[in-house]
């Protein structure tokens, strides 16, 4: 019955600040407005039916490209294919989904929730798919050199990169993805201009302050405990999983947080945060500074603002009023502009 509340503002009153929720439906009137005016000014699309049933024929035909790829891999693999052949074939299968992830990402304002909510989905299978192929594949040549070591010390990092595996892509099981891991109250600065990094991942840090200055492809941020990160403009996606007690200054086409608690987020995306199994975390407009960012996020397609970060989904509440695990942080709480240029000491 809850679904069905005649005045579904009131009840989020219930759960905001009268102010804040007066910003808030102010905020999401204009995002309403912007969005409205793109499709009315999108060139070939008259209405927001005739855009997505464009976005659904690509998406679709990308998606059996991708399945078909996959069932030909694993053909040619039990006709003993040169192993180099068949992983670089999972890599190039991994880069398809991955365009698939930012297709969505750049076309998600204007979809349904319904079609957004199933195409992740069937990405989320083709993912899965390929890990699956990948560990009938790849793991059998990668361990067989190692077992050499009678002490067999590298055991220990395969469950680990199998649990994250669950939740990023599987680009990461196909080849190991540059990053800071294991880290205890540490500074982390990494710069990505001039190299030739395509993602980039924190994993398991703890106290630790993270500066990225310039764009990478993908970030992944795993099992962080009381840290800050500062991110320059992500070209792809974020994906976030399991992280307590951060602060987070991130801009992306997409933002994916899963198990999520008592964490703040300063926004740019494209598309709408995603949230799931999160509670008690709080976003607020992008505020990083550094020397070149704005070349940076135009390269990104950044440079807007488009106020998303105030336009949470949360794929875990179905209702009609304001889900409960994350609000808007008030302004007298938002930490002035972050500054990175004068801090250039790159930790490895």
């Amino acid at each position: 019955m809850e679904d069905d509340d005649p005045n579904p503002n009131a009840s989020a009153s219930k759960t905001l600040d009268p102010v804040l929720q007066k910003k808030h439906q102010e905020m999401l009137e204009r995002l309403s407005a912007r969005h409205q005016a793109r499709k009315s000014d999108s060139p070939g699309s008259s209405s927001s039916l005739e855009s997505t049933s464009s976005f659904l024929s690509r998406f679709a035909d990308s998606k059996q490209s991708i399945e078909s790829r996959i069932a030909g891999s694993r053909l040619a693999s039990s006709s003993s294919a040169d192993p180099s052949k068949v992983k670089s074939d999972l890599a190039e299968i991994s880069f398809a989904i991955a365009d698939l992830e930012k297709l969505l990402a750049e076309n998600s304002y204007f979809l349904p929730s319904y079609e957004v909510r199933s195409s992740l989905k069937s990405i989320s299978e083709l993912k899965q798919n390929l890990e699956s192929l990948s560990g009938e594949l790849v793991p059998k040549k990668k361990f067989s050199f190692k077992n050499k070591s009678t002490s067999r010390k590298p055991e220990p990092k395969q469950p680990e990169t199998q649990k994250s595996d669950a939740v990023l892509p599987p680009k990461i099981s196909i080849r190991d993805s540059p990053g800071f891991r294991n880290k205890h109250g540490v500074n982390l600065v990494k710069t990505f201009r001039g190299s030739s990094i395509g993602e980039f991942t924190l994993a398991d840090l703890d106290s630790c302050e993270v500066r990225l200055l310039g764009t990478v492809n993908a970030l992944f941020l795993h099992r962080l405990r009381n840290c800050k990160v500062y991110t320059g403009p992500v070209i792809g996606s974020i994906l976030i999983d399991d992280v307590e007690d951060c602060v987070f200054v991130l801009a992306s086409h997409q933002i994916r947080i899963h198990h999520a608690k008592k964490s703040d987020f300063y926004l740019r995306v494209r598309s709408r945060p995603i949230i799931e199994d999160s509670n008690g975390v709080r976003f607020a407009p992008y505020c990083l500074e550094y020397e070149g960012i704005e070349e940076d996020l135009k390269a990104a397609t950044l440079a807007e603002e488009t106020g998303n970060w105030a336009n949470v989904d949360d794929f875990r509440w179905l209702r009609a009023v304001q889900s409960p695990n994350w609000c808007i942080l008030p302004e007298d709480e938002w930490i002035s502009r972050v500054s990175v240029s004068d801090f250039t000491k790159e930790e490895a």
